[in-house]
């Protein structure tokens, strides 16, 4: 028969506890621009293109994300802007990417548990798009995806409508990820690490199947055991928890993102 083993020990670090609503939304914001240096890190920048937002703890109807044409390479805390609903700049003097507001808008409001969803034009990831199909669980880190990815298979052009957003939303439902054909991935979390975690290993997960069906005929996991891998490595808290040594790693490397 089989088990689901847990990987949530006791001797593992949890996901931190706030005292205020302040103290969480620096906790966002400092997560937040640590995950935009390490996708710049990753190559994951293309233009102007890409945006991980993340929910305002207080007012969760807003959100925190990049403004529009500021390299990933370049930003901190401070440079963050918080947007409404209405996609109006509550925080902030810079343009926010009219993409940007009509996607994470309505993922943001179809999903309360969302607090973070990030989006890239990354290249492993735009690559397996043009094929409007789902990742097979291929490896054990792909099994994080496993019944767990949608594919919106309805290329219109950029998103600029908040309709189209909604739309996405619907195609996302209870997800984690979505692949978006012809444009790349989404990917979703219950903190700002997670979403990051899932967007890099999703990435990766497409170069693989690209590299395996390249090379030959890739063999997928059996149902039972990537259904099981699933519950091992795609849990919120390893999304969570598979951030933390990149997070320590771009912080000590890059200390000025958190002014």
């Amino acid at each position: 028969m089989m088990q689901t083993i847990s990987l949530n020990k006791p001797n593992l670090p949890e996901p931190p506890t706030f005292a205020s609503a302040e103290e969480e939304r620096l906790h966002r914001k400092q997560r937040l621009a640590a995950a935009f240096r390490l996708f710049s890190r990753f190559g994951f920048n293309e233009g102007v293109a890409g945006h991980i937002t993340a929910r305002d703890p207080e007012y969760p109807d807003c959100f925190w994300v990049n403004s529009f044409g500021m390299h990933f390479s370049l930003i901190r805390v401070s440079d963050l802007i918080l947007v409404n609903q209405q996609g109006e700049v509550i925080e902030g003097d810079r343009p926010i990417n009219q993409a940007a507001f009509a996607i994470h808008s309505q993922v943001h409001t179809a999903r309360p548990d969302v607090v973070a969803a990030a989006h890239a034009h990354s290249l492993y990831g735009k690559s397996w798009s043009s094929l409007g199909r789902l990742l097979d669980p291929l490896t054990q880190d792909a099994c994080s995806f496993y019944e767990d990815h949608s594919l919106f298979d309805d290329y219109t052009g950029v998103v600029l409508q908040p309709e189209e957003g909604k739309r996405i939303a619907k195609t996302l439902g209870d997800n984690k990820a979505i692949i978006l054909k012809n444009h790349g991935l989404l990917t979703v979390g219950h903190s700002v690490d997670e979403a990051a975690w899932w967007f890099i290993t999703m990435e990766r997960s497409c170069q693989a199947q690209l590299l395996a069906e390249g090379a030959g005929k890739p063999v997928p996991i059996q149902h039972e055991y990537a259904h099981l891998a699933h519950s091992q490595v795609g849990s919120h808290f390893m999304g969570w928890f598979s951030f933390q040594p990149l997070y320590e790693m771009i912080v000590r490397q890059e200390p000025d993102l958190l002014e």
